[in-house]
């Protein structure tokens, strides 16, 4: 049995893979070993380097050190997203129909303005507004994550534009919709459910790019984390930053889910029908 793309690999390739995948897993069980061992050694794990969590010193309650981190430094990090997340979709789809546009001269700026913004930085456009425009620092981090995001949604829509069968819209035009309605009305929507998992897994990106604020002094999860290991001492390094990594992997995650879910729920619905078979007379 053979797939459109390839052949099924035979008993040597599926021996190779077999083979690869034992070698892969020993070697990952290995290193996590090595790394628990070596942490064990070190005294990462004794019960004084993670009492923060539970019972931390200098007068402070250990609702007070999940509430920083969990409250106020992932609520930052979801109210950045939160704003930058819609306006990136929306510039986004902008940019994607304006490079559509007949003539060349006409979808010229998007085209610059895409690739401009897609091989610069993030965290040089969040410098940018915090400098250049004496933004505060949560200003700044939205314009970062929006100027970024909104040229690589604009190509992930142009994608799906692209994958659109040329026959939808040459059957709009057909029935007397104009190149604009057909594209908004017949070709849009069937790309935006093409590229649907694709832009909710980018979502995952730029919540992880919010993590970026930090640099330019935005209390968001990873500056919430820092502040409280730098006022508990040292020793609580590694107990901070793995409840930070645990706070980002359950988000992230989480929305994950949502793609592979919006991914097999399209997948579902896109099947063809299959015609009923005639009565038996």
């Amino acid at each position: 049995m053979s797939s459109i793309l390839y052949d099924e690999p035979g008993p040597v390739a599926r021996r190779r893979e077999a083979i690869g995948s034992v070698v892969g897993a020993a070697v990952l069980v290995a290193a996590l070993g090595g790394a628990v061992w070596y942490g064990a050694v070190n005294g990462v794990f004794s019960a004084e380097r993670w009492d923060v969590l539970y019972d931390p010193p200098r007068n402070q309650t250990a609702a007070d050190v999940w509430r920083s981190i969990v409250v106020r430094g992932l609520g930052a990090t979801l109210r950045a997203a939160a704003v930058a997340a819609p306006v990136a979709l929306a510039l986004g789809l902008v940019l994607a129909l304006w490079r559509t546009a007949g003539r060349r001269w006409l979808r010229a700026p998007a085209v610059v303005v895409v690739e401009l913004f897609r091989g610069l930085p993030v965290l040089l456009m969040m410098f940018f507004g915090l400098l250049g425009f004496g933004w505060d620092a949560f200003r700044a981090v939205v314009f970062g994550l929006v100027v970024y995001n909104m040229a690589i949604i604009a190509e992930i829509l142009r994608s799906g534009l692209a994958a659109v069968p040329r026959g939808q819209g040459e059957a709009a035009l057909a029935v007397g919709l104009s190149r604009w309605q057909a594209l908004l009305r017949v070709q849009l929507p069937q790309a935006v459910r093409i590229m649907l998992p694709s832009l909710v897994a980018h979502l995952v990106v730029l919540l992880k790019d919010s993590s970026l604020g930090f640099i330019v002094g935005y209390a968001e999860l990873l500056k919430s984390v820092q502040n409280n290991a730098q006022y508990f001492g040292n020793r609580y390094y590694v107990a901070l930053f793995a409840v930070g990594a645990t706070t980002y992997l359950v988000v992230n995650i989480a929305l994950s889910q949502v793609a592979h879910a919006i991914d097999r729920r399209s997948r579902r619905t896109g099947r063809p029908v299959a015609a009923p078979e005639p009565p038996v007379t």
